[in-house]
């Protein structure tokens, strides 16, 4: 009979002070046996463990900050030879079933050992521990050891070999250890290559040349930023036009967290504080200050701002010196991936910078800057990148263990989806498909994937677009594809993030974005469905519209205006609003409508808002970014929060569905004497109040008392609100920690993959 306990683990276990934790918890107890890490996790085995209970209350309720345990079995197990003490010993390479954890802002500790005179990481820019530091962006593979990353190039010094050996140090085991005589160094270098300082002297080169309005590209953790002095107005000007980024908004790293007061007005601050100091570090969108130091062309024309703060030592340390908010925006040009290596940034971000702070230390994974927002429900997840990736998800209830698959995503912010092992794993944001090399990024991090996971897919999810990159994409790999509809994939992914039961019936669900393709082939992005995870059917929704040149809708708001008044408002050339639309060439425009010419249609809520958004003359000629209109008009809006209005989007019954009533809508609209401010919020208050009409309306014809929301139009933060008081008191699953929009909706795909190849499984099987 054994005498003896073995203990299986699985989670975020490895890299983040795991074993060091079992270890002097097993010390403590006086317990013998050793702990190990393999691909499927931590491995513990115990000799005659006779207070076990109070080790595993212990295990749990004090794992390290970065751990978490997903599940936990225990065994019997028989010693051939039983040990005297309790050890840890080397990793063992089995089925691969661990998490990778995700990049960590600087811990306390490691912030106070790089401000410390005397400490010999005194000002060294890349000091971390088992609690912080860089993990996913330099894994090469799994198990996670040092000879596995990109930190096998810098041979540990004694000294912090001794520490890395040490399990009662916190740098135990800590892959990325290093210090200023054995790690990474800094170096300030131009763009022909020529190194002007290293170390501490190259980040004082770097504060000098902001400090004078430069432009300094920095290498980060996943992926390099373009700095320059964020209170300076010609020095952020200067990176806008060298960028060719004219009004898109600017993130701004703050130098510390008492600058936080001084730039947003966001209320209750220790939300915000928290949020901003958690391990992931993200740019939080927050109100700006009306007494904000930020100069005015960060974020044009907006009332928020995106704010972070250090999450590196070089940036705390850069940032200590500067002593001044800087802009943080991605390292690339215009229409070109991110650069990752030190050639490719010199290369590419010419013209750009007018300064480079490398360091050799390779980047194996890209990771953009997470990007979130506080919501009275929670933190709202809108792009999901560094800190978050890879955190894996369990699949809900119902759901079985499946062959590997591998869900592609949209094109437009791209994110993929790996499964395995009843987990889905959502990449890092890659952006727009469209671009060459952003598509052989996201292919290179798709093989990544694979090998870190060990695992090969069986199965492709993609989009059913024909036309999506992604979707030509799914023929190269030669395995069974799913066609998935845009829409469908929008819902199952909030119903997967709030664990929706495969067997829990249907949902009425609203997708609210700019463009996805239908059942038929058509263009949707107002719709409301009747959903669950293996079946969709279309209710109703926004009625479809002409899109005007086709694809030139999407950029030019005044398009989209056209289209509407053409379609539901009679007489509308004689309307005081109509001007600025008739100053455009309007008459063979106007005929391509009629005849149907390189104009299809489309139930788009995006493109309704572009239309208000041009009706109100908050919209410019052209969008230089993607939902530059409609944020516009909801900050417009938001100015008239809460006025009392005589304009409703009212349903009307088909044979077809249920739709919003937009000549209604409009008429009301156009003749309500009102500022553009409350016809703003009046259109956004219309606009929920209908659908949510629409959905109760559904929900008590089929019995249903949930609805799931999903679209890019739900980061609307006002749309978002109005929408879900609308709805009370329906059940309400609102995305949150994976994006509503397009970066969610690998996530989808692949749990609507699952079901379907489930539910064959099963009917095989009968």
């Amino acid at each position: 009979m054994s005498d003896s306990l073995l203990i299986r683990i699985s989670g975020k276990v490895q890299g983040v002070g795991f074993r060091p934790f079992i270890w002097q918890l097993a010390d403590r107890l006086r317990l013998r046996g050793d702990v190990s890490n393999d691909s499927a996790g931590v491995e513990i085995r115990l000799l005659q463990p006779v207070n076990i209970d109070n080790f595993i209350e212990q295990l749990q309720r004090d794992c390290p900050p970065l751990a978490r345990i997903d599940s936990m079995t225990l065994a019997p197990f028989d010693w051939q030879s039983p040990p005297q003490n309790f050890t840890i010993t080397g990793s063992r390479k089995t089925q691969m079933d661990t998490q990778v954890v995700p990049d960590a802002a600087t811990c306390p500790e490691c912030l106070k050992d790089i401000n410390q005179p005397g400490d010999r990481r005194f000002g060294y820019a890349f000091t971390n521990c088992t609690h912080c530091g860089p993990r996913f962006t330099l894994i090469r593979a799994m198990p996670y050891d040092r000879p596995s990353t990109s930190m096998a190039d810098f041979p540990l010094c004694p000294a912090c070999q001794q520490e890395y050996q040490n399990p009662a140090n916190r740098r135990f085991h800590a892959q990325p250890v290093a210090c200023p005589h054995c790690g990474p160094q800094v170096s300030a270098t131009l763009q022909n290559g020529e190194i002007v300082a290293q170390s501490q002297a190259a980040i004082e080169q770097a504060v000098i040349a902001l400090r004078a309005g430069k432009i300094v590209a920095i290498k980060g953790l996943g992926g390099f930023h373009l700095a320059c002095d964020a209170t300076q107005q010609a020095a952020v000007m200067r990176l806008r036009q060298r960028k060719h980024r004219p009004t898109k908004p600017l993130a701004v790293m703050l130098p510390d967290i008492v600058w936080l007061a001084r730039c947003s007005d966001e209320s209750p601050q220790f939300a915000l504080r928290e949020v901003l100091q958690s391990p992931a570090a993200p740019i939080v969108l927050t109100p700006q200050s009306a007494m904000t130091p930020l100069c005015a062309a960060i974020a044009p024309e907006l009332d928020e701002v995106g704010l972070m703060l250090p999450f590196t030592p070089l940036h705390h340390l850069l940032m200590q010196a500067c002593q001044t908010p800087l802009v943080m925006t991605s390292g690339n040009c215009a229409g070109s991936a991110p650069a990752l290596t030190n050639a490719d940034a010199l290369n590419q971000l010419d013209g750009i910078a007018d300064l480079w702070l490398l360091h050799n230390r390779d980047i194996v994974q890209r990771a953009d800057d997470s990007l979130v927002r506080l919501t009275p429900g929670g933190i709202e997840v809108l792009r999901r990148a560094r800190g978050y990736v890879p955190d894996a998800l369990s699949l809900p209830p119902g759901f079985i263990a499946l062959p590997p698959l591998l869900a592609l995503g949209g094109d437009l912010k791209n994110t993929f989806c790996l499964v395995r092992n009843g987990q889905a794993v959502l990449s890092a944001h890659f952006g727009s498909l469209a671009h060459r090399d952003i598509a052989l990024q996201q292919q290179q991090a798709q093989e990544h994937f694979q090998h870190l996971f060990a695992c090969t897919p069986s199965v492709i999810a993609r989009d059913a677009h024909p036309a999506y990159v992604s979707h030509v994409q799914a023929n190269r790999h030669g395995i069974r594809v799913i066609d998935v509809l845009h829409h469908h994939a929008h819902i199952t992914a909030c119903l997967a993030e709030h664990r929706w039961p495969l067997d829990g019936g249907n949902v009425i669900g609203l997708a609210l974005d700019g463009l996805g393709y239908g059942q038929k082939g058509e263009l949707w992005g107002g719709e409301c469905l009747n959903v669950n995870y293996l079946h969709c059917e279309h209710l109703g929704g926004l009625p479809a519209v002409a899109l005007p040149g086709g694809d030139r809708a999407a950029r030019e708001p005044w398009r989209n205006l056209l289209a509407q008044w053409m379609a539901f408002v009679p007489g509308w050339e004689q309307l005081p609003e109509a001007q600025a639309l008739l100053a455009h060439p309007l008459q063979p425009l106007s005929k391509a409508i009629a005849a149907g010419i390189n104009s299809p249609l489309a139930s788009s809520c995006g493109r309704l808002f572009d239309a208000v958004a041009a009706a109100l003359g908050c919209a410019p000629e052209k969008l230089s970014w993607e939902g530059e209109a409609a944020c516009r008009l909801e900050v417009l809006a938001r100015r008239a929060y809460g006025v009392k209005h005589p304009v409703t989007l009212p349903l009307i019954h088909a044979d077809k569905g249920t739709f919003l009533d937009l000549a209604v809508f409009w008429q009301q609209w156009l003749d309500w004497q009102a500022t553009p401010a409350e016809r703003a919020f009046a259109f956004h208050d219309a606009l929920a109040q209908g659908f949510a009409a629409l959905a109760r309306y559904h929900c008590t014809k089929t019995g249903t008392r949930t609805v799931a929301l999903g679209g890019g139009v739900l980061h609307n933060r006002l749309l978002r609100q109005r929408l879900y008081d609308a709805l009370t008191p329906l059940h309400v699953l609102m995305p949150l920690d994976y994006p509503a929009g397009d970066g969610g909706l690998a996530l989808g795909q692949a749990v609507i993959a699952c079901a379907r190849l489930q539910s064959v499984s099963e009917l095989t099987e009968r």
